[in-house]
Formats: structure tokens, sequence, C-alpha cells
């Protein structure tokens, strides 16, 4: 809720900021980037109105690091933003508010869009524990294929997923439809059967009632992308 508040808090201000600052082209655009690349992006930009003197650049969003930029912009110079993209959690449509703060806090937005392909597919990223008690077993099961839908997965549990265990069983798919994947088609995939012996409530809050946890997998060809399933739940 904090984040959301800060973002639209952000956008509101920057509606009515006048906009000095004019990128070009106004929405920077990339495509096909593989999960777990980094991308140095270069935002180009032209300051038509008064003199700025900026104290920050900062990302809305996670992955963006390394930003450069100048503090000082004269009116009518051009200048630019670079910073680096790490999409190691990211797949599909991507958006970036990359936010340029004035000294004085005024802020100032650019916009980056792209696409991320995923190292994996998986029929099931959410996960439903339902009405849970702490320490009691749990199992799901899900599938996993290539986005190319002709080479084999290989994955395996991160090792940080500490109160998991997987068994991995080689399928073909049928894949036509996203929300309907079953067996018995021409792509080669995994079945995953995700268990645990029992979710721990050691460290929360007592009165805690909402179970969240991230369950990370790691792809053989590619061990830069961060591959998770989101399990969710309520304690009994």
């Amino acid at each position: 809720m904090k984040k959301l508040s800060f973002i639209l808090a952000f956008s509101a201000v920057a509606a009515f900021a006048g906009g000095n600052p004019r990128f070009a082209p106004e929405v920077y655009k990339f495509e096909n980037v593989k999960q777990g690349d980094v991308k140095h992006i270069v935002l180009k930009a032209l300051n038509t109105g008064d003199d700025m003197v900026l104290e920050t650049v900062m990302s809305q969003g996670t992955g963006a690091t390394n930003f450069k930029y100048p503090t000082e912009i004269a009116k009518g110079k051009a200048f630019k933003i670079e910073f680096d993209l790490n999409t190691e959690y990211m797949e599909g449509p991507v958006q970036e508010n990359i936010i340029l703060v004035e000294k004085g806090g005024k802020p100032f937005v650019a916009r980056v869009e792209g696409v991320v392909t995923p190292e994996l597919m998986f029929s099931e990223k959410l996960l439903d524990a339902g009405f849970y008690k702490a320490g009691s077993k749990k199992s799901w099961s899900f599938y996993v294929w290539s986005p190319d839908g002709k080479t084999a997965p290989q994955l395996k549990l991160r090792d940080d997923a500490k109160e998991f265990k997987a068994e991995f069983k080689s399928v073909m798919l049928n894949v036509d439809k996203i929300d309907e994947i079953k067996e018995g088609g021409k792509v080669p995939g995994v079945k995953v059967t995700l268990s645990t012996n029992g979710i721990s409530r050691e460290g929360m809050n007592p009165n805690q009632k909402s179970i969240r946890r991230i369950v990370g997998f790691e792809s053989a060809s590619n061990k830069k992308a961060k591959c998770e399933v989101l399990i969710v739940g309520y304690w009994e």
C-alpha cells in the first residue's frame, strides 16, 4: 500500500510539473531481452525549462542500478540518464518509471517499457495453501516448459528453499491453451510436485494471519534468471 501511494503521489505531482525535461523518444522501448540479462539503457532528453539541479535519479521498480546523470543542467541543454536494468526477476511486459528528482523535491518521470523473454514457462505461478496449520504437510503440482517449445527444461529448487522439496517428472505437454495446460502434447516439459513437511511461523508476527512464501527454482541453462512461484494462504 505504501508503494502504491508513493507511485500515485509521484504521478500526480509529475502531471502538474510542466514537464521541463523532454525525452526523445517519449517512452524508451526495448524488446526480447532474455531473462537474467543486464541491459544498459541511455535516456536522451532536452531541458526545455529553467536551469535544473538534480538531487537524485531513481526507479520506482526493482532492477535499475548504476545511475549516471548530470547534476546541473542548463536551460536548453541536452542531457542523458544512463543506468543498468537487471532482468533476473522480470518476465513478459515490463514497465519502469525512472524518477528525476530536482533539488527541492520536484519530480519528473521518464518511462521505460519492454519485453523480457522468460527462461521458463510455468502453468501456475500462484499456489494456494488454503487454511494452513503450521507444521503440516502440503503439496502442489504444476507444469514447466521452455518458451521455444522444443528444449526440455532442466531445473531444480534453489538452495534458499529450505522448507520445500520438489520432484521432477519428464512429460510431453499440450500448451495450446495457457490456462489449460495438459499432458499428451508435443512440447517437452516437466511435471513438478512441490511439497513441504511444514511451513514454520518462526520469526513471524504472531498476529499475522496471511501466508506468503516465495519458492525459487534454478534453470541449468541460465542460472542468472530467478524463476519463482508464490505460495499464499491463511494460518489456521
